[in-house]
């Protein structure tokens, strides 16, 4: 699945390509410093122009070897909209883009998820290629093709599937990335150490982020399009999510008191999980402690932050996207991780006071 760069120049730190195998087609995540430069060659042949998506804050150039354009979406979680995507799509008809041509994500998740989504829905569908520059981007947001935006009644509401061409995954990129996105990164990474991914602490960081991409690659090849096992990516998320869409999420990762970033809302929801994995008798005391230990390690938060309303995260999380009917969670036990269906509310409410920071 995973391999050195065809032609990488055996001067600079090592490259490694994954390839994500799907039913109809496969492409490839390509890790290491300076990776991007390759971009022009998965452009596709018949593609006349490009359209570079990005933000003000990133500063990452790339050349897709076409004649292209840059659009600059606003910075923070308010551009996962409708209204961007809408903005997208008639900067590229502006643009004279067509079908042929591609679409070039050049950012955090914000950037690859609503790109991606105008890309899935210009022209019924312009092909699309990833340069994810956040850690979090490169270990998850950018691979699997899920692309989508926020509604006020919850986070991802709307989207797509549509896997990318290909993905780039520049380390270099990584080098001017403040603090708190390390940490948010990071979140994502704790999640993958119960997923079977172990060790990362010793690995290189070109090789940290290729092992969390193959575990990544290996579950969306056998589940696509998130019909039963693809779940388990969520682990974490259900409280994550319902903490942004209650407004505990922070825009400005440089502010020295912004709200929890999105890995730093997913180590809360991996300890939540645990916690809610104990009252039902799923995993016992030293498990609940590896989960404390892993997210605490990361320098990640493991409880709920000041003013987090039960009821109010109660109703979000109801509404997530995997519900089937019911509370729907990624919980741990003795299969591992996996949908657990209709979960009685009172533990959940159990477990959230057990991560209460007040406590």
């Amino acid at each position: 699945m995973s391999g050195s760069v065809p032609g990488a120049d055996p001067g600079v730190p090592e490259q490694i390509c994954v390839r994500v195998e799907l039913a109809t087609r496969g492409y490839e995540v390509l890790v290491g410093p300076g990776v991007r430069s390759e971009i022009a060659g998965r452009v596709p042949k018949g593609a006349r122009r490009a359209t570079v998506v990005t933000q003000a804050s990133i500063g990452v150039e790339v050349d897709p070897g076409v004649p292209f354009q840059v659009m600059r979406i606003p910075d923070g979680e308010r551009a996962k909209s409708l209204a961007t995507v809408e903005e997208i799509c008639r900067f590229m008809a502006r643009g004279d883009m067509h079908r042929s041509d591609v679409v070039v994500a050049v950012g955090g998740g914000v950037v690859t998820d609503v790109a991606g989504y105008a890309a899935s829905s210009y022209h019924r569908g312009t092909a699309v290629i990833n340069v994810p520059t956040t850690l979090l981007g490169q270990v998850d947001a950018a691979i699997g093709g899920k692309t989508g935006v926020n509604l006020p009644e919850g986070k991802n509401l709307v989207g797509s599937f549509w896997q990318p061409l290909a993905v780039f995954c520049d380390t270099e990129t990584l080098q001017s990335l403040p603090e708190r996105e390390w940490r948010s990164g990071h979140g994502e990474m704790a999640k993958y150490a119960f997923l079977g991914v172990d060790d990362l602490d010793s690995l290189s960081l070109v090789e940290q982020v290729a092992r969390c991409v193959e575990c990544k690659a290996e579950i969306v090849a056998s589940d696509e399009r998130e019909g039963g096992r693809r779940m388990i990516l969520n682990y974490g998320h259900t409280l994550a999510h319902a903490l942004e869409a209650a407004g505990f999420a922070g825009e400005d990762a440089s502010s020295p008191l912004p709200g929890l970033r999105h890995g730093e809302a997913v180590g809360v929801g991996l300890v939540f999980a645990a916690e809610l994995a104990q009252l039902m008798g799923r995993i016992g005391p030293p498990r609940l402690e590896r989960h404390r230990r892993v997210v605490a390690g990361y320098g990640l938060p493991v409880s709920l932050p000041a003013g987090a309303d039960p009821a109010t995260l109660v109703r979000f999380m109801s509404r997530d996207k995997k519900s089937a009917g019911g509370l729907t969670f990624m919980l741990d036990g003795p299969a591992g991780v996996e949908p657990v269906h209709e979960v009685r509310p009172e533990l959940v409410h159990e477990a959230l006071d057990a991560i209460r920071g007040d406590r």
